[in-house]
């Protein structure tokens, strides 16, 4: 598979930085979710699984990318969302509308049975209620997601003496990090506080050649701001490139306030990987209306 790769104009720096747009990947399953879902779903096929089952929040892109593949593929879907507010705003929500509209169905928990989603028990009491299925992670995150997210980068891609991407669970660092070269230095860009994610990816990543970048999270977890916003449309303008606030925005940012900050080498080489997560976008921009926050200006 070959992926577009565009240069990013930079001004009064001997640093080159390029896009891998995993987001034109497929209009629905992009990105990142393309990669951890490829053979995930070979293997529900293998074991016989009718019924894929995973988690995720309001507006995740992997609800809205296991519900499209699902649907593609012959499986039932089942999405076990946290807030048991949200069970009546589906409509109000474009990503929980979207995955009903491919047939998902949805449970709805509350957010301190969310945090036991990796329990034993819940996944049991899980199976009692609905029967079998296929378990995908939150975030699709498992070895066989990182074996998708090793294929993001080839031979040709020894050119790059730096690789970043931003993190949600883990896994498409992981499999940046097992197929990157030894000399080039993979970072990432968490969008939650803390560093456990520095375990989790040591769960998965065969190599010592990377690092989290920590200070760019804009207040964690689906926090965005006006400055962000700002940067994001700044960016579209110029560079014809969407990014969502929540991974790649904030991974952007990052990287070009650190080359203004002359954290890089001179004349180094930067590819950063865009993993999607467009979708959201829709879901975002109606918080910032209801707070009359500018919104982030893209074509759908």
């Amino acid at each position: 598979m070959e992926v577009l790769t565009q240069k990013i104009p930079l001004e009064n720096t001997s640093i080159k930085l390029f896009i891998r747009r995993e987001d034109l990947i497929h209009p629905f399953v992009s990105g990142n979710k393309f990669r951890k879902l490829k053979y995930n779903l070979q293997q529900a096929k293998k074991e016989n699984q009718t019924t894929l089952l995973t988690f995720g929040g309001a507006f995740s892109n992997h609800i809205a990318a296991t519900a499209y593949a699902g649907k593609e593929n012959g499986f039932e879907t089942i999405g076990v969302i946290r807030g048991e507010e949200l069970a009546s705003k589906i409509n109000e929500n474009p990503t929980l509308k979207f995955a009903q509209d491919c047939g998902m169905k949805f449970v709805f928990v509350t957010r301190e049975s969310y945090r036991l989603k990796g329990s034993k028990n819940f996944i049991s009491e899980l199976k009692n209620n609905l029967g079998s299925f296929y378990l995908i992670p939150e975030g699709g995150t498992n070895e066989l997601a990182v074996k998708g997210c090793e294929e993001i980068l080839s031979k040709e891609d020894n050119f790059y003496d730096f690789i970043c991407c931003a993190i949600g669970t883990g896994g498409t660092i992981s499999g940046l990090i097992n197929s990157s070269f030894s000399y080039q230095k993979v970072l990432g860009f968490p969008s939650l506080k803390g560093d456990f994610l520095k375990e989790d990816i040591r769960k998965f990543a065969k190599n010592n050649n990377w690092d989290l970048i920590s200070s760019y999270h804009f207040g964690g977890y689906g926090k965005v701001s006006e400055e962000l916003i700002k940067f994001i449309n700044t960016f579209y303008k110029k560079n014809a490139i969407p990014l969502d606030p929540i991974y790649t925005g904030k991974m952007v940012f990052g990287v070009i306030d650190l080359i203004a900050k002359n954290y890089f080498p001179e004349n180094s080489k930067i590819l950063l990987i865009h993993t999607g997560g467009i979708q959201g976008i829709k879901g975002i921009n109606i918080k910032l209306k209801s707070k009359n926050i500018q919104t982030i200006q893209i074509n759908d």
